[in-house]
């Protein structure tokens, strides 16, 4: 992901992202997601979001399918979390199977109650499963953002590395989990996110009314 700038969920980011899944699915062993140098992911494009509640809304019900894409696909994917991750961006980090992060003073987390907006459903479902239940009160009602070697302790990040080594450790990965049988992977992570992705799905249209009213 490089829009030049934050890297931020905008409609042209969500739907080049929905078009790499489905190439990906179709040629590739794996997939590592990365952001450019210092900001993987700065969440929904907030011109996006200001510019009326039927815009906000159509931006959200597209990332939500993107989220749900990037965390339910088949093949194994790796995140390099190369910066910044706030908000949808932390959730996007979430998605990963395998989740790698850039060392320095860079920000990961959900701000969302900090910013007057409750966490979204598909959100809270993400970091409950992701995070560790000690950090998921601080990580969601408490809207704790957190370094990366934190990020590493709550449940973020699988592991922190300096930023020279994050593509190598990322490919390593992605060519270890690609390996291995596709089928059984593919089953395998149905039957562990599949419920929690029925879940979502059933609750995610009135919550995003909810959130919209």
């Amino acid at each position: 992901m490089d829009d030049g700038k934050a890297n931020a969920l905008s409609d042209a980011m969500i739907d080049a992202l929905l078009g790499a899944l489905v190439k990906a699915e179709g040629e590739a062993a794996a997939i590592v997601l990365a952001g450019r140098a210092d900001k993987f992911c700065a969440g929904f494009d907030l011109r996006t979001m200001m510019s009326g509640p039927e815009h906000a809304k159509a931006l959200l019900h597209k990332g939500s399918q993107l989220l749900l894409g990037l965390y339910g696909i088949p093949l194994p994917l790796v995140v390099a979390c190369t910066g910044h991750a706030l908000a949808g961006g932390a959730l996007v980090v979430l998605t990963g199977d395998v989740r790698i992060a850039t060392a320095g003073a860079f920000r990961i987390g959900l701000n969302e109650v900090s910013i007057g907006l409750p966490v979204p459903v598909l959100a809270m479902e993400l970091a409950r499963d992701r995070l560790t239940a000690a950090a998921l009160p601080h990580a969601t009602l408490g809207a704790r953002i957190y370094n990366p070697d934190e990020a590493a302790v709550a449940g973020y990040v699988d592991e922190v590395v300096a930023a020279d080594a994050l593509m190598p450790r990322a490919l390593a990965e992605a060519a270890r989990l690609g390996a291995l049988p596709r089928a059984p992977y593919k089953a395998t992570k149905q039957r562990l996110r599949g419920r929690t992705i029925d879940y979502i799905r059933t609750a995610m249209e009135e919550d995003l009314r909810s959130l919209m009213s």
